[in-house]
């Protein structure tokens, strides 16, 4: 039995300019291929998302709180972004997203503790 394959055409110009080349090549091109080839990898990154939140970022409301007297929505904004990841593994978000979304909240994180431990 035959089997017929249609094979769609691939249109690609020629790229005289390699300063557009070099251009694209930037931080932000290499971090979203970076980001893809851990798609495989998406619930070990949830995992890790998970444990080090736990470990590193729930204790931190606590700390600021008894040591330098911060405002109670310290604690809101670490309950936010730490259900908020758990959410974003458990319901199947992207893994640009889920990467997204662990790297916003370590920012936040460090911020809150430079912000009034200084």
């Amino acid at each position: 039995m035959a089997t017929l394959k249609i094979n769609a055409p691939e249109w690609t110009a020629a790229n005289t300019n390699t300063a557009n080349v070099k251009a694209n090549n930037n931080i932000w091109t290499k971090l979203i291929a970076f980001a893809d080839s851990q798609a495989p990898n998406k619930t070990i990154w949830f995992m890790f998302s998970l444990v080090s939140q736990g470990v590193l970022f729930l204790p931190i409301p606590a700390f600021l709180l008894y040591y330098y007297n911060a405002p109670i929505a310290i604690l809101a904004v670490t309950l936010v972004l730490f259900f908020g990841n758990i959410i974003a593994g458990m319901g199947g978000l992207g893994i640009r997203s889920l990467l997204g979304l662990f790297a916003f909240s370590v920012l936040v994180h460090i911020t809150m503790l430079l912000v009034f431990m200084l």
